[in-house]
């Protein structure tokens, strides 16, 4: 309950002064606008009102906010009944436009600009004014909203407000004062002691003034912006439609000049539709937030509502991937996956000691793995984290992926609300996997300042004592080491200092080294928790590793977990139930982990080998395009600086440009999916083949280009006695068409048809511009437009 009390500890006056003040910032509303994943804009606000010394979270903030809009709601409700008894109050309608829409707010009006009608003159304002003044003073929405006019429910006189009273003994001092404020009915409030606050609400008055008169005044500039953006809007949707009639103008020349060959391309053998798609693909507007379902619980709403920064990109790529058979699809450069080494599992994995079918197999087995591999899975670490002592079998549990294994150690240690310490960026997965299951979330340790990105006990410190304050529950803190995205390598000195600070504050330290075997630096070296003398405290250390990332075998779904803590291990075999790992699965595994002669003489000195040479190979491109990175030989990732190619060091910008490369047709992994604190950094995974490789990183480095080339010609003023048409900048294919139509070649109209399905995929042109739209400007268009649209939706 204590916890429970400090985490929803009154908000005073100065507190919801300061939050309504950057509320009502432009910025602010801007992002909220979208409604659609705005929780980091509520954690921005929260970072502002701690720099104001006012400790709250982002959820909090959000709740404080939601809050006042219900109370608004039910007063309004209850006003509804006096309609025609009262002169309905403009308020009202006030408050509606400002909740319907963010950013619009109270519209102006003449008087705004007039200096003897200042806005807070305005029979809107003051209503405004006061009813957040009455929220600050404590008074109830209830109380607020119980009488039968609309005077008595928001307006409380300057006698009444001004004067010091306080109940007598039975409450008769102020049944007179609560009567009217409840419209003659007498109120169910408990009793208060009210004294004298003159000065209090005095200095509220004033912030909130001034809070009202900046979001008048943003307000304005909102308008602005709006008319501005929307008149960008227009001209870069002219710019679009100008190349998509190049493209067309291209494609009908061609196809006047050849129709034997046209006809040849319509054909169903000429032109393979692509792997996955049957229509083109809508244009990138963000994940779109699923409806609230009646037949499910909040908790199934909300893990059905769940939706990730990235979602929309691998939706797209999922559905239309590169290969062999569709070399135009989406190049994954996002997924930490190691595609360097499938000829080598692919020739042990089909020896036949791997094929064994025994009856222990097809049956049901212990539920934290069997036997055998939780002995081989001991004496695998015990030999490769070179422990000084043999570990232990059954302190081993074996589920189906390492997700798994967060989502149970959540549920294990944590309850709903409580909380889990993790340095940020991080792999940012981990989020959903403790969270959607056990409804625990985690508490963000932000690595700023220089060293860049490093951990230390000091930030850790920090972080704990800001989450005690605003009344979180910490539990555990996540450690993982080689790190994902940094590829940080933690010292045995580093990693004893984070156990140390674990064990002062009573936390269980979840150590994440799946990537303990992916280090291919010659001069840096690996230290596992699991090498050490002593732990600090060896209860509340728990060790993750698995076959996905070192291995290179994130199918197989295996991960384990070496804990002495024999209460976790009981704990999280009865949830391995739902978790576990097939019987010839394990039995693979078992298999494989024995063999060390395959494992030290041809897999990892091989799979370390060509990892250095694709992280060379990447690294040597960001250096010539002069994109700043973190050098660090481990893993399959390289954490890299983009922000030289923001327009504005922001997130809404970052994630713009994350648009961007996917339009190029290559999906990578932005700062936001991490949680990192700086925008513009991006993780580019590089363990895949050469030619893959080559292509992404060519695709990728070239639209940068292209887009600093487009704000060069954007931003280049215009020669006023040039009397030629300027054409607006293209992209890479948009070059290929312009070609065609100076050389008219035949072998150029299979590109042809792909550019302009290309450009169908990313533009709302044909919806906007029919074939029957078509006919009615020029019926003869029609029949050559309907025979071009069929072919490139094929």
């Amino acid at each position: 309950m204590a916890a429970a009390s400090s985490r929803y500890r009154h908000w005073s006056e100065a507190e919801v002064a300061e939050l309504l003040h950057i509320w009502a910032d432009g910025a602010i509303q801007i992002d909220l606008e979208p409604r659609v994943r705005n929780q980091h804009v509520f954690g921005r606000i929260a970072g502002l009102l701690n720099e104001r010394g006012v400790q709250r979270t982002g959820e909090q903030c959000r709740e404080k906010i939601e809050k006042l809009e219900l109370e608004y709601r039910r007063a309004k409700d209850r006003q509804k009944a006096t309609q025609g008894k009262e002169r309905p109050w403009k308020f009202f309608a006030v408050m509606d436009r400002v909740l319907a829409d963010p950013a619009g707010g109270v519209e102006g009006d003449d008087n705004d600009a007039d200096p003897e009608h200042p806005a807070e003159a305005r029979p809107e304002v003051k209503g405004l004014k006061q009813f957040l003044l009455e929220h600050m003073l404590g008074v109830s929405g209830q109380n607020m909203a119980g009488s039968p006019g609309t005077g008595a429910a928001f307006q409380v006189s300057s006698g009444e407000r001004d004067s010091d009273w306080e109940e007598d003994g039975n409450g008769a001092g102020d049944m007179d004062h609560r009567r009217k404020c409840s419209g003659g009915h007498q109120s169910k409030l408990p009793k208060r002691r009210w004294t004298g606050r003159r000065s209090n609400v005095g200095s509220s008055a004033v912030l909130l003034n001034k809070t009202l008169l900046e979001f008048l005044r943003w307000q304005r500039a909102a308008e602005e912006r709006r008319e501005q953006m929307a008149e960008r809007c227009a001209v870069q949707g002219r710019e679009h439609d100008l190349r998509l009639l190049s493209t067309f103008a291209g494609a009908l020349v061609a196809a006047r000049g050849h129709a034997a060959q046209q006809c040849q391309a319509s054909s169903p053998h000429s032109t393979p539709q692509r792997p996955g798609t049957s229509a083109p693909a809508s244009p990138l507007t963000g994940p779109q937030t699923p409806p609230h379902s009646k037949h499910l619980s909040r908790r199934g709403n909300r893990i059905r509502q769940h939706q990730g920064i990235l979602q929309e990109g691998y939706t797209q790529y999922h559905a239309d991937k590169h290969g062999e058979n569709n070399p135009n699809g989406i190049i994954n450069m996002g997924t930490s996956e190691n595609k360097l080494c499938h000829d080598l599992l692919h020739k042990r994995l089909s020896q036949p000691d791997m094929v064994q079918i025994q009856p222990p197999m097809l049956q049901y087995a212990d539920w934290k793995g069997h036997r055998f591999l939780r002995e081989e899975v001991a004496r695998f670490l015990s030999h490769y984290c070179q422990s000084p002592s043999p570990l232990k079998a059954d302190n081993v549990v074996v589920m189906n992926g390492c997700g798994s294994l967060f989502s149970a150690i959540a549920a294990a240690l944590c309850d709903p609300e409580d909380a889990i310490l993790i340095p940020t960026p991080f792999y940012g997965v981990i989020t959903e996997d403790v969270g959607l299951y056990s409804s625990a979330r985690l508490y963000h340790v932000h690595l700023s300042g220089e060293p860049p990105f490093h951990l230390t006990v000091e930030k850790l410190e920090g972080a704990l004592n800001r989450a005690k304050a605003e009344g979180v529950n910490v539990k555990a803190v996540i450690l993982v080491n080689p790190h994902n995205p940094l590829g940080e390598i933690y010292s045995a000195e580093e990693m004893t200092s984070f156990l140390e600070f674990a064990k002062k504050h009573e936390l269980h330290a979840i150590v994440d080294e799946i990537y303990m075997l992916s280090v291919f630096g010659e001069r840096n070296s690996f230290c596992s928790v699991l090498s050490h003398d002593r732990l600090p405290d060896p209860q509340r250390t728990h060790v993750m590793w698995g076959l996905s990332k070192d291995f290179a075998m994130g199918g197989m779904r295996v991960g384990t977990l070496y804990s002495e803590n024999r209460h976790l291990v009981e704990a999280l075999d009865h949830l391995g139930y739902f978790h576990c790992v097939s019987g010839t699965t394990q039995h693979q595994v078992a298999r494989l982990l024995q063999d060390r002669a395959w494992i030290d003489w041809e897999f990892l000195p091989e799979n370390r080998r060509r990892l250095q040479e694709a992280h060379h190979y990447l690294t040597t491109e960001l250096q010539g395009l002069g994109v700043p990175y973190l050098h660090r030989p481990v893993g399959f990732f390289v954490w890299a600086d983009f922000s030289k190619y923001l327009r504005q060091p922001s997130f809404s910008e970052e994630l713009e440009l994350w648009r961007h490369f996917l339009r190029n047709r290559v999906v990578l992994s932005c700062g936001q999916a991490f949680s990192c604190s700086t925008p513009g950094w991006f993780r580019i995974v590089f363990a895949d083949q050469e030619s893959c490789l080559q292509l992404g990183q060519n695709l990728c480095f070239l639209s940068l280009v292209i887009r600093e080339t487009k704000e060069t010609e954007r931003h280049r003023p215009t020669d006023a006695n040039c009397s030629q048409t300027v054409v607006p900048s293209l992209s890479s294919n948009d070059f290929v068409v312009m070609e065609s139509q100076v050389s008219h070649s035949p072998a150029k109209l299979d590109s042809l048809i792909d550019d302009l399905r290309q450009q169908i995929r990313s533009s709302d042109w044909l919806q906007r511009n029919t074939p029957e739209l078509s006919a009615g400007e020029d019926p003869k268009q029609l029949e050559v437009f309907t025979e071009l649209l069929e072919r490139a939706r094929k």
